[in-house]
């Protein structure tokens, strides 16, 4: 009879029993083994693995979830019907075909992650929950990849999935079934479109490559004009501060001569006012005169001369006229300023001209 009752449960196995048979023996200290049906068998004392939920029925109809640990049950009226597993499981997506945007046509598969969180629902709420959750994976793919072209699925590969696991949840929640993630293994495209995307990756490539070498070439030249312009403007401001060192110091120059020439000429002053001050300026420009005369037709074979060129003391006493000439005013206040004293007689100039030339000659 228990052979009976554990053939008609076949059909009600969970997802657990898809995959591996639970092994119990049937005694009272021991779990219930299962039979060739996969099911185990009431016999009043039953014990429930961790991690799963045994649905039992009564007479047919729903009656109650055993936990995991000691149940007792009635024999022949109550009957173990469904076995969930609540792990996470792990299903694998078969490849299928799907059309992008773009009318690109691709081979895709991928990984479902599930876990039942009501095995009430999961057991009376469909019939195949694991073909359910796969079909609606598959369909789900495909309408979404239908909304991306070829571009965008590569690169919206976690939005994509995202998407996917949120439609399966709104789907399955009456399923007492919940999609943890979603994971796309493997696009295959077709290959002239992958040889497509290669040269279209190449020519990409050599797009950066030339971008790349024209903006270095536009740098290289910016920083040469840049250094030609940082380079005058150095040099600019360094001959700036040259001519305004060498005007500081020609200003500095002319200072000093003028002063040197201003002292020069107030000890000439004070000497000509001195005895014999005019003999000694008269002989000082009689030994000038003699000077420039011999070197008279040295630095050019053309020169102009005056008539009376060899009379030395027609030219002192010439110059020595025009030099009257401008200090007579002077001479005549500083008279009319100054009482009268003892001049020393002095000889005349042409006698002390004439006695030079007889002596130099």
């Amino acid at each position: 009879m228990l052979a009976r009752a554990g053939l008609r449960a076949g059909p009600g196995l969970g997802l657990l029993q898809r995959s591996q048979q639970l092994k119990h023996s049937v005694c009272m200290a021991q779990p219930p083994r299962r039979l060739t049906s996969g099911l185990p068998v009431n016999i009043g004392v039953l014990f429930v693995p961790q991690q799963e939920a045994w649905v039992v029925e009564r007479m047919g109809k729903f009656h109650r979830i055993l936990e995991p640990g000691l149940n007792f049950l009635i024999p022949l009226l109550d009957r173990i019907r469904y076995v969930q597993s609540l792990k996470e499981i792990v299903i694998n997506v078969p490849e299928q075909s799907a059309v992008t945007l773009d009318n690109v046509t691709l081979q895709i598969d991928g990984v479902l992650y599930l876990r039942v969180m009501d095995p009430y629902k999961a057991s009376y709420g469909v019939e195949d929950p694991e073909y359910a959750v796969t079909q609606l994976a598959q369909t789900t793919m495909r309408s979404e990849l239908g909304k991306l072209s070829l571009d965008r699925v590569f690169r919206e590969r976690e939005s994509l999935n995202a998407s996917i696991v949120d439609a399966i949840n709104q789907a399955s929640d009456c399923w007492g079934i919940r999609c943890l993630r979603y994971e796309i293994k493997d696009i295959h495209v077709p290959p002239r479109v992958k040889e497509s995307m290669q040269m279209q990756v190449e020519a990409e490539r050599r797009k950066r490559a030339t971008v790349l070498e024209s903006e270095g070439t536009r740098e290289s030249a910016i920083n040469v004009a840049e250094g030609q312009k940082q380079a005058q403007i150095l040099a600019s401001e360094a001959e700036k501060a040259e001519q305004i060192n060498k005007a500081a110091g020609e200003a500095n120059a002319m200072l000093v001569k003028a002063r040197a020439k201003a002292e020069a000429i107030q000890l000439l002053a004070a000497a000509l006012a001195q005895q014999h001050g005019s003999a000694a300026a008269s002989l000082s420009v009689a030994e000038q005169y003699v000077s420039a005369f011999s070197k008279l037709a040295k630095d050019s074979n053309t020169l102009l001369l005056p008539a009376n060129t060899g009379d030395v003391t027609n030219m002192v006493a010439q110059a020595l006229g025009i030099y009257t000439t401008l200090t007579k005013p002077q001479a005549t206040k500083t008279q009319d300023e100054m009482p009268p004293a003892h001049e020393d007689p002095q000889p005349p100039v042409a006698e002390v001209l004439k006695a030079e030339q007889a002596s130099s000659s």
